[in-house]
């Protein structure tokens, strides 16, 4: 420290000892959103402006936001964003990157369709372990005969809606000289094509695809309100994501898909504020004043929002104006015992299907049902899903059995209305971005690596800061996720 500053007033001084210099940049929210953006901006750029930090903050004591696990049993398992596409190619590069291990489910899981008073249809059986590979696949053939014989060309129809919707989506993945910046939400999903997604319902989207009504109200329903707690009267777009979250290939994080976002920030080198809220964001003509729960308060020269802004209490200086939003809450009920057969009209635990999902009718009280891990024939872990808080008295209807309840109720995702009215990525045409608003796009852990990525270039063109050569940008895609975007 130099002669001169070691004299200065002690009042002087407090501003730096308390807060961030004006150069600091600072993300509010460590979930996949925050981390990536976090990640990228270190990865995009030669260094912060001046002798600036970047600084996330957590209100809760742990990273990951809605990425998290539970504990049951003694057994550890997903409770938040659980499943992967194998054509996530951020998440996938990431999870590489930072040596994480994948661990992959089965693709021939016991589905049963409940509406209420019996099963309109399931899957078979899944083989026993060690199956011969023939048995294996005669096996898979019959299934797909069984779900052709219900739904019919249906399949087919809806398969093709998806796969065009991944086609435009992974033009996101394009380098940078055919790849714009993009200021707004609606802008970045015209470029992509898949902007009319959120003009219409996704039963709208599917009917003139050609899928029957059946599919739809069985078939779509269920992957629906699995994966968004909603029916098929959500947005295009967003159903589309949902029905690619029911095909082959899905994986996980093993150990749980936190720790992607905390290797990301380990990775960002970024100074992490563990249970310090923002309270407030003041803009102060030069830079913004980030007033912490903890009555600390951080000056930052730019300032991203990577949570969303639909239940928490940030108060902003001058005011920010964005499209009112709904949440839909889903309810993560995690169960040891043993489920009740005489509720689902049954006589034998062994006839309930191991993923019981449901049509949208108003007597079914959950969503989905899960059998997460078999201890014993009389003992097993179970995940539900529902809308609302599953009470005592219901849960000893649904259960023969209980030894250990959990429930978690997740501020999941947006309730999806079509058409989407979407907030601004920049939220006060200076340096406070939105990570999150892309949500009202589509809700899963790439679709906030994507809106992340476009975040963190925005800000280094804006602020700017010094940019890499793109050649030496340590996320380009290797040469065979080029070669298989080409291929698309």
């Amino acid at each position: 420290m130099s002669t001169t500053t070691t004299i200065l007033p002690l009042f002087l001084l407090l501003p730096l000892l308390n807060g961030a210099a004006a150069g600091d940049i600072c993300i509010v929210g460590s979930g996949i959103s925050g981390s990536s953006t976090a990640f990228f901006l270190t990865n995009y750029t030669t260094a912060l402006s001046g002798s600036g930090q970047l600084r996330v903050f957590e209100r809760r004591a742990k990273v990951g936001g809605r990425l998290a696990t539970v504990t049951l049993a003694g057994d550890q398992f997903e409770a938040g964003g659980s499943i992967i596409h194998p054509r996530n190619l951020h998440v996938r590069r990431f999870a590489d990157l930072l040596g994480l291990a994948a661990k992959t489910g089965g693709d021939d899981d016991w589905l049963g369709i409940w509406d209420g008073r019996r099963f309109v249809f399931q899957t078979l059986r899944p083989l026993q372990p060690g199956t011969s590979w023939l048995r294996r696949k005669l096996h898979s053939f019959l299934n797909s005969l069984r779900l052709l014989n219900r739904y019919g060309l249906s399949l087919l129809n809806m398969d093709r809606f998806v796969q065009v919707m991944l086609q435009r989506f992974m033009l996101y993945y394009n380098d940078f000289d055919s790849r714009p910046v993009f200021h707004t939400v609606d802008d970045m999903l015209k470029w992509s094509g898949l902007f009319n997604l959120t003009r219409r319902t996704l039963g709208e989207e599917l009917l003139d695809a050609g899928l029957n009504s059946r599919t739809i109200s069985e078939l779509v329903t269920v992957i629906t309100r699995i994966n968004y707690g909603q029916s098929a009267s959500i947005s295009g777009l967003a159903g589309a994501v949902s029905l690619a979250g029911s095909e082959s290939g899905l994986w996980a994080v093993k150990g749980g898909n936190w720790q992607l976002a905390a290797g990301l920030l380990k990775a960002a080198n970024a100074t992490l504020h563990l249970q310090e809220g923002i309270d407030s964001i003041d803009y102060a003509g030069d830079h913004y004043v980030l007033k912490s729960n903890k009555g600390h308060e951080y000056n930052c020269e730019a300032t991203v929002v990577a949570t969303p802004l639909d239940e928490v209490n940030i108060t902003f200086s001058p005011p920010i104006s964005i499209p009112p939003r709904k949440t839909q809450h889903t309810h993560a009920t995690f169960v040891r015992g043993l489920l009740n057969p005489k509720f689902f009209g049954l006589t034998s635990v062994s006839d309930i299907p191991k993923l019981i999902g449901t049509m949208e009718l108003p007597e079914i009280p959950f969503s989905s049902m899960a059998i997460l891990k078999k201890y014993s024939e009389q003992d097993m872990a179970y995940k539900v899903f529902s809308r609302v808080k599953l009470n005592d008295s219901l849960l000893d209807q649904i259960f023969s059995a209980r030894k250990e309840t959990i429930r978690i109720n997740w501020p999941a995702y947006p309730h999806y209305e079509a058409p989407e009215v979407f907030a601004p990525i920049i939220l006060d045409g200076k340096h406070l971005y939105y990570v999150n608003t892309f949500e009202s796009a589509a809700s899963a852990m790439e679709t906030g690596a994507v809106a992340a990525e476009n975040v963190a270039r925005l800000l280094i063109a804006r602020l700017p800061l010094p940019s890499r050569p793109e050649a030496e940008a340590a996320l380009l895609l290797p040469p065979d996720d080029q070669d298989q975007r080409a291929d698309l």
